[in-house]
């Protein structure tokens, strides 16, 4: 089902080079995210849950801070939110506070 409900997300949402897709994965262990600029196929930043330890609500503030900075030091502002079919609530929701809050627009 989630992959459905991914397959549904990213029919309508699309990253580009000046508003790039914050791409979510959750796994069982770890959160991470990513900028893709879809149109030339790349990753611009990533961020990854294994290193930052605490729970997975600390790893997800600390996912969304870390994509955040990142993002900042592209020059990048606004971005698209992709949360890969997973429901915008607990650590989804907090990732993307965190990312809001880190100066990302979305």
């Amino acid at each position: 089902m989630r992959l459905r409900r991914r397959a549904r997300v990213r029919a309508r949402v699309s990253g580009t080079p000046s508003r790039p897709r914050l791409s979510v994965f959750k796994s069982n262990r770890y959160l991470s995210a990513q900028l893709i600029n879809d149109v030339a196929g790349e990753t611009l930043a990533a961020a990854h849950g294994k290193s930052f330890k605490g729970t997975q609500s600390a790893q997800a503030v600390a996912v969304g801070k870390a994509i955040a900075e990142k993002a900042q030091a592209l020059g990048v502002v606004a971005v698209v939110f992709d949360r890969g079919g997973y429901r915008y609530a607990g650590h989804v929701k907090a990732l993307a506070d965190a990312a809001r809050e880190g100066g990302l627009t979305f």
